[in-house]
């Protein structure tokens, strides 16, 4: 795979979290509490000491930042991971878009990601998962000093908090060349993953008690990536055994803001930066088209003037939702963990039939399940994952528009991550 895997937060990033949470608190305070006279004494109400978010009345206010952090960082990592894995061409011209196709290493270096508007062209999502990442393992610390009378729905709270963060360190784990939380040492891809797999465990626990199967479905699918990941097959399989069919968890979005919207609409639909790839381009199941990846073909090429553009049409709205974790993928990663052949055949016709594909009749080698999660799991960011952890072929050579693709397969640290961390100089 790769050596080393780098991980979590950074002072930096940590400080700008921190500042941002602040801020959040700071405007749901004015709208809502009567405490909000002594914030308002002081001088910079953005400034407000750490110690005022020690209080239960916030709690529900940080559970929606930390969660919608991630949702937004998810996007931005479905749309960055499709760029990296060959899903996606860049079709415009801006510096901070085209490099993610050729993988220029400076450049994404310096592009760490951000939550941008609905005509941003910028990719990049290290800095918005690492603040989720913070956000929701902060809101589980603080959540945790109180009692269920102080803050209702608490045990929902500790439950998603455990849940989305086990996705965030999965992401992180699986993608960056190198990691490290909090300003940390460096981790290897294993130490990330085995924190992921701990929120995970521990959220199923918390989800079980609560009786929400939707969060305690969420986590064992997000378990059974990591123990793939991981190479525990055996553990991978019986957590994928237990999700039920139709089950699905999403990243949600709204157009009540641009940065809420969802990404791969807003690249591929309300504008034309990205453009569906050739390998993605009238894909067919025994002749006939396979649903599982939607596209058009637009007959006109993108604003670079040089890429015939293809739209997904996967996502057609600015609020459609992003699959986080899926019966469908846990189904796949049964037929890959699994070591009984009649399984594994079972469990990819059981994910065709979702989508009235055509059974499969031989046999469930490698590159048929491979196959199958490249085309089932378009567009949700698994692909560039897959490619990373089967160490499959990247683009090469020279594209269209006369730029050299690099070796470069994971995601390096970013400067701002690198030249703030003293275990990095």
């Amino acid at each position: 795979m790769r050596d080393i895997i780098a991980r979590t937060a950074a002072r930096r990033t940590v400080t700008v979290t921190l500042r941002r949470l602040t801020a959040t608190v700071v405007v749901a305070m004015t709208a809502t509490t009567a405490a909000c006279d002594r914030l308002l004494d002081v001088e910079n109400p953005a400034s407000v000491p750490i110690e005022a978010l020690d209080n239960p009345a916030l709690m529900q206010t940080l559970e929606a930042a930390a969660i919608q952090q991630f949702q937004c960082a998810f996007a931005n990592f479905v749309a960055t991971a499709g760029m990296l894995s060959g899903e996606y061409w860049s079709a415009n011209g801006f510096v901070n878009n085209h490099p993610w196709e050729w993988r220029g290493v400076v450049q994404i270096r310096n592009e760490p990601g951000g939550c941008p508007g609905r005509n941003a062209t910028s990719m990049g999502f290290y800095t918005p998962m690492q603040q989720a990442r913070f956000q929701l393992d902060d809101l589980f610390t603080r959540a945790s000093a109180f009692t269920d009378d102080q803050v209702p729905n608490r045990q929902r709270m500790l439950t998603e908090a455990r849940a989305y963060a086990g996705y965030a360190f999965t992401i992180l784990g699986e993608t960056m060349c190198e990691m490290t939380v909090d300003g940390g040492p460096r981790l290897t891809s294993q130490e990330v993953w085995a924190m992921a797999e701990e929120r995970f465990t521990e959220a199923i626990t918390l989800a079980t008690a609560l009786g929400d199967n939707s969060l305690k479905n969420m986590a064992i699918v997000g378990r059974a990536r990591v123990r793939l990941d991981m190479g525990k097959l055996s553990e991978a399989a019986e957590d994928a055994r237990q999700v039920p069919a139709g089950f699905v968890r999403d990243a949600e979005f709204s157009t009540v803001t641009q940065t809420r919207e969802n990404r791969i609409y807003n690249l591929t639909v309300a504008n034309s930066n990205i453009s569906v790839t050739p390998p993605y381009q009238d894909l067919t199941v025994d002749g006939q088209p396979d649903p599982r990846v939607p596209v058009q073909n637009m007959n006109r090429l993108g604003p670079d003037n040089a890429t015939p553009f293809w739209r997904q049409l996967k996502y057609t709205a600015a609020d459609a939702p992003i699959p986080i974790a899926s019966y469908a993928e846990a189904q796949l990663i049964l037929a890959e963990a699994s070591s009984d052949p009649v399984e594994k055949l079972a469990a990819i016709n059981r994910v065709r039939a979702l989508s009235d594909v055509p059974a499969f009749a031989g046999s469930v080698t490698d590159d048929v399940i491979i196959e199958e999660r490249r085309r089932q799991l378009f567009s949700e960011g698994h692909r560039y994952v897959d490619m990373l952890r089967k160490d499959l072929p990247f683009q090469s050579g020279t594209n269209r528009k006369g730029q050299t693709y690099s070796d470069l397969t994971c995601v390096p640290l970013p400067d701002v991550e690198t030249l703030n961390n003293p275990n990095f100089n």
